[in-house]
């Protein structure tokens, strides 16, 4: 084959992409992408708009991602993002997140934490990226809907290692959405080796693996706590005025890539007796970081949201864990709390707290209710570290301590 014809072939998407990569044929207004974990998702979004940017069929885009810089650093800057790969390359204008391309099409990088900035642009053209970690999905997506108004046949891309999100269950009943579903092993060929064996040691046989390797949607897992039903109920928008919050911490025993993650949430209570109320209010946990890095995570949060207190699982580090916060949490004090009984002992008159309707969470916490939905099942394997963090706040807050097998000091 002639050198030419050869870096034509080379560069021809539709060539080399797998059959769930590629959109759908037909009338269409949604289309969304299932897959696993390094199914191909991201390129197939990226691909998708050089190619109507390229044809002419699209101009004003908008991009999406759980945050702005999820959205910079894989929609844009991955190594399958806008600004990666063969052909044109738009010009990126980082303080007004914007791309141009020569022909003058623009597409502008919006966040789904803050929905209303969507609101008044218009567009010809979206792409979502893993929308079910999106903090307000629904919002994001009615939101969009008024701005998608432009050309004969605006079309949205959703594409998102699933979750059984009321938001993407409700998308996909709609009859102008169409689906394209892969596993990772579908996109092995483009995967290290490396990848595909860590990913099969991490999933084989535990109740994630059809989701985070296969690309299915599990609503509901046998055995687990939590339901995602049942967490969708207890969403709320806002907080009431809380009498006491605090932060609570898992703190890990090692650091680096094999630690366990250091669980960091914040609650608050309010109410009286049987009538009190725990509001969830953040999760802001970290894998992987030193002492001084996660204890200082857990200062700022309790500033930010004026916690009266912070406590502190002890049973791995005890006084040394003490003084590592005291040493950045200011006027707040910080106390311990010792467990003699297993994580899941302690988790499950917390999770009769959520049945009885005791427990709301302002907002989305995707990776933290995705531990609450998974632990208890059936072959569930790692550490939940975000999820004990959050037992040890509403333990606080609504059984004050008096739990047995916990001591306060």
């Amino acid at each position: 084959m002639p050198t030419r014809d050869a870096k034509r072939l080379w560069r021809d998407w539709e060539t080399w992409a797998h059959d769930a990569q590629l959109a759908p044929h037909g009338a269409w207004r949604t289309w969304v992408f299932l897959g696993g974990r390094g199914a191909g998702k991201t390129r197939a979004g990226a691909e998708w708009i050089k190619g109507g940017v390229r044809s002419g069929r699209i101009g004003r885009i908008a991009l999406i991602g759980p945050t702005l810089l999820d959205a910079r650093a894989v929609m844009l800057e991955g190594p399958s993002g806008l600004l990666r790969g063969a052909g044109e390359r738009p010009a990126f204008a980082p303080s007004l997140r914007r791309l141009e391309w020569r022909n003058g099409a623009v597409a502008h990088v919006y966040s789904a934490e803050d929905p209303n900035s969507l609101r008044g642009p218009q567009f010809d053209a979206a792409w979502g990226d893993e929308f079910c970690f999106w903090a307000h999905p629904q919002e994001t997506l009615d939101t969009l809907a008024h701005g998608l108004r432009l050309g004969d046949v605006p079309r949205l891309v959703i594409t998102t290692t699933p979750r059984p999100a009321p938001a993407l269950l409700d998308l996909l009943k709609r009859r102008d959405t169409r689906v394209t579903h892969a596993s990772t092993f579908v996109n092995r060929w483009n995967l290290s080796r490396a990848f595909i064996e860590g990913l099969e040691a991490a999933y084989r046989g535990t109740p994630a693996q059809r989701q985070e390797v296969y690309g299915e949607i599990v609503e509901q897992l046998e055995g687990a706590l939590w339901s995602r039903a049942q967490l969708e109920q207890a969403r709320v928008a806002n907080a009431p005025a809380l009498d006491r919050i605090i932060v609570a911490v898992d703190p890990p025993l090692i650091v680096g890539a094999a630690a366990d993650t250091c669980g960091i949430v914040a609650a608050g209570a309010c109410g009286q007796d049987l009538e009190r109320r725990a509001f969830v209010l953040a999760d802001a946990s970290i894998q992987g970081a030193a002492p001084e890095v996660w204890s200082a995570r857990v200062a700022a949060l309790a500033r930010d949201v004026g916690a009266h207190s912070i406590i502190a699982e002890s049973n791995g580090g005890g006084e040394l864990v003490r003084t590592t916060l005291r040493l950045v949490s200011g006027d707040v004090p910080v106390s311990l709390r010792h467990a003699r009984f297993s994580k899941r002992e302690r988790a499950q008159p917390v999770a009769l707290l959520y049945a009885q309707g005791r427990v709301k969470h302002v907002g989305a916490m995707p990776a933290l209710e995705e531990e609450m939905c998974a632990f208890g099942a059936k072959d569930f394997r790692g550490s939940p570290d975000r999820m004990d963090a959050l037992v040890w706040a509403i333990h606080d807050l609504l059984l004050h301590g008096a739990t047995p097998g916990v001591r306060r000091f």
